[in-house]
C-alpha cells in the first residue's frame, strides 16, 4: 500500500483523510499505521536559526573559546531538550542529541527563542534575518 500524507490545514483536507481513513481495508494481514503530528520545522525556521547561530559564533567566546555555528547549535539544542552527556570512546565527552531536522515547528521556535535570550543576555546584536525569529514568536506563538 502506498503512503499517503495529509497536511490538516482546513475541514476540506480533514474530510478527505477521514474518508481515505474509511475506505482502508479492515481485514489486512499487515497492519496499518496512522499517525498524526505537527509538521517538522520549516525552511524559513531553518534559515532563521543558522542566521541566528551565526550571530551568536561570530560575537560570543565561550570559556575562552570561539565556536563555530554548528557547535553552537549542538550547546543550544541540548540545553532546549535537557540532553545529557556521556564519556566518549577516545576521552572527552559526547551530547547524546537530537537532529534539529527533526524537530517539530514547535519544538524549533522554543530553540530560536533560547538563542535569542541567550544572545540578548550576552549582548549578541542579531541579524536583520535572525530577528525575524522574535517576529515569528510574537505572531504565532506556541501555535506555530
Amino acid at each position: 500500500m502506498e503512503t499517503q500524507r495529509y497536511l490538516l490545514r482546513n475541514n476540506l483536507i480533514l474530510q478527505n483523510c477521514i474518508s481515505a481513513i474509511q475506505q482502508l481495508p479492515a481485514d489486512t494481514e499487515k497492519p496499518l499505521q496512522v499517525t498524526i503530528q505537527e509538521d517538522t520545522r520549516s525552511l524559513a525556521q531553518n534559515r532563521m536559526l543558522w542566521a541566528c547561530l551565526h550571530d551568536v559564533a561570530s560575537q560570543v567566546v565561550w570559556y575562552r573559546k570561539k565556536l563555530d555555528s554548528e557547535s553552537w547549535k549542538h550547546i543550544f539544542s541540548a540545553s532546549l531538550k535537557g540532553q545529557e552527556t556521556v564519556p566518549g570512546i577516545n576521552g572527552g565527552f559526547v551530547v547524546l542529541g537530537q537532529s534539529t531536522s527533526k524537530m517539530r515547528v514547535s519544538e524549533m521556535r522554543d530553540l530560536i527563542t533560547l538563542i535569542h535570550a541567550f544572545g540578548a543576555e550576552r549582548g549578541v546584536r542579531f541579524s536583520d534575518e535572525s530577528a525575524q525569529a522574535a517576529e515569528w514568536e510574537k505572531r504565532f506563538g506556541s501555535a506555530a
